[in-house]
């Protein structure tokens, strides 16, 4: 009997870039913008063949590229074997169909790529319906009869997730179904916010590691607190936040938590349906920011995530930023304030990284039981304005309450402490 590889081949495809020089250098198609957008299409497992970039003052509204651009594309796509386009930008409904038209094969778009990495990454409950969320948002503006990416079947890049066939059916349904999705994710948020109530009543502060992706966040959290996290050399190998408790070295124990890599272009929708996984930057004491030392873009991808904190209101906190991967960019030296060099993957520096930790921790707060006497009153309304009361008892001497406050507090009801 013969044998045949079945093995499947990875999809061929060509990557096409519009550079106008009018937009900001994070948000046009650039040198960085394009070796980006190739590894992303390797993390989604395709074979690049090749690369088109098109300078031009402004994108075309119609096709993306000028037709010119696109014949060039759709003779190289027929000589090559292409199964895929995928563009640098957003496109529009339109502006997919018009090109598909143009190059004679499948046209995707950066938002699309991205969200088909999220939806094979994707692990838990919670990651998978916000995948399926921002993948149903983004096809639902794109619900065209000769939108032709909604009605072809079959595996490959772009069809993970929800799956196609599910994008067949009509708006109302679709509607339906992402109403019925954000009240499964609601649930999972109260059940957090439980959780994260809980935490702060015990007097746990909140520590986020937030970065670009690929940074190292998961090799950093995996030393500190053996979470046993996946951590890849791909983009976004995390999707679904991590918490382990860390105690510091002056004995403060604190909630960590790694969360989802930024990335420049990051589509608004991704990040609105992330926002459970995010809002564990905006919600913690202090942030710490991975930066990859050794790569050549760090600065501008400190910017990108930057500019993702500000969007989302996070950056009201002490940021520690952490300039990971030294072992190798052994020359590196960083001249930003409150920051520290590391190698995470080998420990180095790591200590001084977590006593600068303790240094940028908001002030420590503190669980004690205190017996206020029943003439004493007013103090105990004033500890309901300053402390979380994790619990209340009435005994015959008194109040007795189990209080979590801040040194101020602390100072405050330091006579009663039982």
């Amino acid at each position: 009997m013969e044998l045949h590889d079945i093995t499947e081949q990875p999809e061929r495809v060509v990557l096409v870039g519009v550079h106008t020089g009018n937009r900001s250098q994070l948000e046009d198609s650039t040198e960085e913008s394009m070796q980006e957008l190739e590894m992303l299409a390797q993390t989604a497992g395709a074979e690049v063949v090749a690369t088109f970039t098109q300078n031009r003052p402004a994108i075309e509204n119609a096709t993306y590229v000028g037709e010119g651009k696109a014949e060039e594309i759709q003779i190289f796509c027929e000589q090559n074997d292409i199964d895929i386009v995928i563009c640098d930008d957003e496109l529009t409904g339109s502006q997919v169909k018009n090109l598909e038209n143009l190059v004679g094969t499948r046209v995707m778009d950066r938002s699309a790529l991205i969200m088909d990495i999220f939806a094979s990454r994707a692990r838990t409950k919670e990651g998978k319906l916000q995948v399926e969320l921002a993948q149903l948002q983004y096809y639902l503006t794109r619900l065209t009869g000769s939108f032709v990416n909604l009605s072809r079947l079959g595996g490959g890049i772009g069809t993970r997730g929800p799956g196609e066939t599910k994008l067949e059916t009509d708006r109302r349904h679709i509607r339906d179904k992402i109403t019925f999705i954000k009240r499964q994710l609601d649930e999972v948020e109260k059940n957090r916010d439980v959780q994260r109530k809980q935490r702060i009543k015990e007097g746990m502060q909140q520590v986020a590691l937030v970065g670009y992706t690929n940074a190292g966040k998961s090799t950093l959290l995996n030393y500190l607190t053996d979470a046993g996290v996946l951590a890849e050399d791909k983009l976004f190998a995390t999707l679904d936040p991590t918490a382990r408790k860390l105690v510091l070295p002056d004995g403060t124990p604190v909630v960590l938590t790694d969360t989802v890599g930024f990335i420049r272009k990051l589509p608004h929708h991704l990040i609105k349906a992330f926002r459970s996984t995010l809002e564990e930057a905006v919600i913690a004491d202090v942030l710490i920011h991975v930066a990859d030392a050794s790569s050549p873009q760090v600065e501008e991808n400190i910017e990108v995530v930057e500019n993702l904190l500000i969007e989302l209101g996070a950056t009201d906190k002490p940021i520690l930023t952490v300039f990971n991967k030294t072992d190798l960019a052994e020359d590196f030296i960083s001249n930003k304030e409150m920051s520290v060099s590391i190698s995470a993957k080998t420990g180095t520096n790591v200590e001084n990284m977590l006593e600068m930790l303790c240094d940028a921790m908001p002030e420590k707060r503190h669980r004690i039981k205190v017996l206020i006497p029943y003439s004493q009153g007013r103090l105990v309304s004033a500890i309901y304005g300053f402390a979380n009361i994790n619990s209340e008892e009435h005994t015959a001497e008194g109040t007795l309450m189990d209080i979590t406050v801040d040194t101020k507090g602390y100072n405050t009801v330091s006579d009663f402490i039982v």
